[in-house]
């Protein structure tokens, strides 16, 4: 780097190394911030769809999942249906086969048909079949539509939840500081109250404002709890589980 003095410039080495120096440390500082940032962003990620995995779970997906199994087995039953209503009979003529004693030798051979077979078809098997068929699969898809409608559910609420949970957290944590804030506020007013440095008005708001902050951390600590166990109840696991990393 040049400076002037007078009329003359001079060059000083010293204040360019600081600045290369500083350029090197943001630089740094920069690329440390985006690789920390895509790693929380992917645990962020991981995290959320393990919450979701865990909500699959849940016995009220359980049934829609189950009724789709259920429609399968009908649209099975369905197809193999027309088996049941087809009949089929036969008989053979006793008489060529065990003649009586009186009969002449030969004297049935030539009785026709020696056997017969019979096969009742009903009339309207195929039409009534094939609508059966139709039906059980259409059920099937609704079933499935039914369970995929379930699925994108649950992940939406999964991760209202959890974004709740997150919100109020942030706000409880945000509320402890200026909790403790007003903490020591209040307690350095009341030093001076004791030793006649303010008066009793003064004393009584930094009581006040430090009462009112604290049954707001409350509030909130409550927030949090309740945003916890509602989130709980649909993962079916403690959250502190679901959220420690394996």
């Amino acid at each position: 780097m040049k400076m002037a003095t007078g009329n003359k410039t001079i060059y000083n080495p010293y204040n360019m190394k600081q600045v290369i120096v500083s350029l090197l440390m943001l630089t740094t500082a920069a690329a440390f911030g985006q690789v920390r940032n895509a790693t929380d962003t992917g645990k962020v990620f991981d995290v959320r769809e393990k919450l979701v995995q865990l909500a699959m779970q849940n016995p009220t997906y359980e049934v829609v999942d189950r009724n789709v199994n259920k429609s399968l087995y009908e649209l099975r039953k369905a197809k193999g249906g027309w088996l049941g209503v087809v009949s089929v009979a036969g008989n053979v003529n006793e008489f060529t086969i065990n003649p009586p004693p009186t009969a002449a030798p030969g004297g049935f051979a030539n009785f026709y048909p020696r056997y017969n077979i019979s096969v009742t078809v009903p009339l309207d098997l195929f039409i009534n079949k094939s609508n059966d068929v139709k039906i059980a699969r259409e059920n099937y898809l609704i079933a499935e539509a039914n369970r995929n409608d379930r699925y994108r559910q649950i992940r939406a609420e999964v991760l209202t939840k959890y974004e709740d949970y997150l919100m109020h957290k942030e706000r409880l944590e945000s509320q402890v500081r200026i909790t403790q804030e007003e903490h020591t506020i209040f307690k350095s007013k009341e030093r001076d109250f004791e030793d006649g440095i303010i008066n009793l008005d003064e004393y009584t708001r930094a009581s006040k404002a430090y009462e009112e902050m604290r049954l707001r951390r409350s509030e909130y600590q409550r927030n949090v709890n309740v945003a916890k166990y509602d989130l709980e109840r649909m993962i079916g696991v403690p959250l502190e589980e679901a959220l420690a990393t394996k």
